[in-house]
């Protein structure tokens, strides 16, 4: 065997044993959180296969299968949004904050102006974007320039958004009809999203902007692995030092980061915005910047991955509704969300450390051999 070949079998096996490794960890995951949840569900009284059985009879009929979809919609623009902090070492806990200012703003404006529909969707998208972008963009500079760490203003801003948010509803909103709630002006119907028939069978439509959430996942692939400044971050969240001493600008980089997550995250509540409610209301749905957070865990930063954990998710809150309406508490699904993300980090965790354990174990051997064939050729 020539030394080319040997190389390219050494090479094909550690592909082969990252492959392995990589599959691993999300199945065994999977176990560790199933056995936990089924040790709830006994302790809780409730048969564990018929309550999973349940589920999937209910999760897998046409009307919440569309009610998965919508939700794994929104769900992974706020996962993404935390994924592209995450690639770089930055924790943006403010994506709930800057989504809802970003939906407000936004539905605000979309309702003050007419205009042809397809300018008067991106004029609304745009808005989000900025709105957003600005936000969390805040935090940025925080970071680059005074060094302050961006879980703690980022939390910070999500409270001042907040109180800005319910100020300006207060200032802009209008009485909506057939309720005691308040919300923005109604967005024309020039600006309404038309959902997708995409369910056979089902009653109501998938969210129209679904196609934006695809488009998120291929831009965010592209931007990271096929830019300049997408290798850039990686390299800086990998290692600061080695990118400063690459010539990397290393504050530009937090800066754009935080503003990038910031513009994804303005786009959170555009499928519920331009798709369903066309107004923001006291009743917008709140609290999925956090939900994120834990898919982008689940999904390991990666667009395929985050959009199997979206989906997941969306089927896991579908589900609790049936559960309620056959006697089993609706908190059994979040225990297993809570269950299944610390079971991830728990297994990837284990199988990093074995994977280190592998890496030097190999080069151990390999280090071992020629002095052995040394030791060898000296007997002869």
């Amino acid at each position: 065997m020539t030394v080319p070949d040997t190389f390219t079998n050494r090479l094909l096996g550690r592909v082969k044993l990252t492959g392995l490794l990589s599959l691993a960890a999300p199945v065994l995951a999977i176990l560790m959180a199933g056995l936990i949840t089924a040790v709830v569900l006994v302790v809780t009284g409730n048969p564990p296969i018929e309550t999973l059985t349940l589920m999937i009879d209910y999760g897998s009929t046409p009307r919440s299968l569309t009610l998965i979809v919508n939700a794994a919609t929104t769900y992974y623009l706020s996962a993404m949004a935390v994924a592209l902090g995450f690639r770089m070492n930055l924790f943006n806990i403010g994506v709930d904050g800057q989504y809802r200012l970003a939906a407000l703003i936004a539905a605000a404006v979309g309702g003050a102006v007419s205009l042809p529909g397809p300018l008067h969707i991106l004029l609304i998208i745009v808005v989000a974007v900025a709105v957003g972008a600005a936000w969390a963009g805040i935090a940025g500079l925080l970071k680059a320039r005074r060094g302050v760490s961006e879980v703690i203003s980022t939390i910070m801003l999500n409270t001042i958004a907040t109180g800005l948010g319910a100020w300006l509803l207060t200032q802009w909103a209008v009485p909506v009809a057939g309720s005691n709630n308040i919300g923005t002006k109604p967005i024309p119907e020039s600006a309404h999203v038309p959902g997708i028939s995409l369910i056979p069978g089902a009653p109501n439509k998938v969210f129209g902007l679904l196609l934006l959430a695809v488009l998120v996942g291929i831009g965010f692939h592209l931007l990271l692995n096929r830019t300049r400044f997408g290798f850039d971050l990686r390299a800086t969240g990998r290692s600061e030092s080695a990118a400063v001493a690459s010539g990397v600008n290393v504050k530009k980089m937090i800066v754009w980061a935080m503003v990038i997550s910031g513009g994804v995250a303005g786009l959170v509540g555009m499928p519920q915005l331009l798709g369903s409610s066309y107004s923001y209301s006291l009743d917008f749905p709140a609290g999925l910047g956090f939900t994120g957070i834990a898919i982008a865990l689940l999904g390991r930063n990666n667009p395929v991955g985050v959009a199997f954990g979206a989906l997941l998710w969306g089927f896991l809150d579908t589900s609790s509704n049936i559960l309620n309406l056959h006697k089993v508490s609706p908190e059994i699904i979040t225990i297993m969300q809570g269950v299944i993300v610390l079971c991830v980090v728990v297994a990837y965790e284990l199988v990093h450390r074995y994977r280190i354990s592998a890496e030097q174990r190999r080069v151990s051997r390999e280090l071992s051999a020629p002095a052995q064939a040394q030791v060898e050729g000296a007997g002869v």
